[in-house]
């Protein structure tokens, strides 16, 4: 193994992007239940559901930050160990990438920061539509990403000139198929994952007697809720690219005849990339299934008013975002292998997309990235843990105790 860098790079992608997207589906699941949360407390003028805003934006901002740094860390990646993928298709691939980086993620980070000043700084509705504003963007940035990956899977829109990726129809590279039925299948996978972490945490305060406001009943209401109605479409949206899977792309675009696409796939194959690929299947089928099980669970106990009495739910519900995180990855790296040994299917083989590199670098690289994010991966999550466990008056956004005046007819004492 270490004398093979494309087994290591092959690897080390394949572990900083699962835990990218960790970040990722965290910051896509949680921001509507900010929105809709501050927009009925907006709505209200209830302070005690803004208290719950700020609790939960926390969370997302604990999150997002670590979020910011690996996708940096990511990027740098590409950069650094896939100068082939770049060379070859920087227009169609990279262009994406850019787009989602200038345009979506500084915007949804400049309107984040107005909206963690702007407590008490700003009208409520001003506070309110730049959270909007950040929601909308985190979503655009999820479907600028998944145009460059659905290129990778179904490449449209492009000519190869003087060996090089030109493209001819950008309508069809954002209407790509498979980009609109991943971002279908991403978000909500997100929306359950989110659902489960507002769940379990609120779970978690319930069986300790703590419900300050009422926060807590509302949270785990609207986690499994939201928990339900996500659970047939992510199946909708997944099952409907399994169709996609033994397609081929459009003949006006390919590099390489037939018989040379045969060929190479004969030599390399999927070989353990595609056993890989079904054990995350398996992983994320039976994933699902659970949480499918906890969700209708969930509901019958609202059905019969017990869903805020039993403590034995609220424990299970507590360790419950551990299946959307598995199922998660499970089905990225069912849909990543699936097309081995290609990058762009048909176009470009992962070796040829692979920076040439020695053994030696192979190593370093993959050892400096795998350690950078075990750290940003660990940290995070101890620091949501803390802070989800400290609850509305110990997270980062909850506001200060205000101090009391001091008397003014007594000395004031300068050191």
């Amino acid at each position: 193994m270490l004398e093979d860098p494309l087994l290591l790079a092959r690897l080390q992608f394949a572990l900083t992007a699962g835990t990218h997207y960790m970040f990722v589906a965290l910051t896509l699941g949680l921001a509507p239940f900010i929105l809709f949360g501050q927009l009925r407390a907006t709505l209200a003028r209830d302070e005690a559901r803004m208290r719950a805003v700020r609790f939960w934006g926390g969370l997302y901002l604990v999150n997002y930050g670590m979020g910011i740094l690996s996708g940096l860390v990511m990027e740098l990646q590409l950069a650094t160990n896939w100068a082939g993928l770049n060379d070859m298709f920087g227009y169609a691939f990279s262009a994406p990438l850019a787009v989602e980086t200038m345009a979506a993620f500084f915007v949804e980070s400049t309107f984040l920061g107005l909206w963690i000043f702007g407590w008490d700084r700003m009208g409520r509705w001003s506070h309110l539509a730049c959270f909007l504003v950040v929601t909308a963007t985190a979503y655009a940035s999820a479907y600028w990403v998944l145009v460059a990956n659905g290129f990778l899977k179904n490449p449209v829109g492009f000519e190869i000139r003087d060996g090089e990726a030109v493209l001819t129809d950008s309508g069809a590279l954002l209407t790509n198929p498979s980009t609109l039925l991943a971002f279908g299948h991403a978000t909500t996978g997100a929306l359950l994952l989110g659902g489960l972490v507002v769940a379990a945490v609120s779970a978690y305060h319930l069986a300790r007697g703590h419900d300050p406001d009422g926060m807590f009943r509302r949270g785990i209401t609207s986690g499994l809720t939201v928990t339900a109605a996500a659970v047939m479409p992510v199946v909708a949206f997944g099952g409907t690219q399994y169709a996609l899977f033994g397609n081929e792309p459009p003949t006006s675009g390919r590099s390489l005849s037939a018989t040379e696409i045969a060929r190479v796939e004969e030599d390399y194959g999927g070989g353990a990339a595609h056993a890989v690929g079904e054990v995350g299947h398996v992983l994320m089928t039976l994933c699902w299934t659970a949480i499918a099980g906890v969700a209708a669970a969930g509901l019958v106990l609202w059905l019969v008013n017990r869903l805020h009495r039993w403590r034995w739910f609220h424990w299970m519900l507590v360790f419950s975002p551990f299946l959307p995180y598995i199922a998660s990855l499970g089905g990225w790296a069912f849909r990543e292998t699936g097309r081995q040994p290609w990058t762009v299917t048909h176009h470009l083989t992962t070796a040829d997309a692979m920076t040439e590199m020695s053994p030696a670098m192979a190593v370093l690289s993959f050892s400096l990235f795998t350690v950078a994010f075990a750290v940003l991966a660990a940290v995070t999550y101890w620091l949501l843990v803390r802070f989800a466990r400290r609850g509305p008056e110990g997270g980062p956004l909850a506001p200060r105790p205000e101090e009391p005046d001091s008397d003014p007819q007594l000395p004031v004492h300068r050191f």
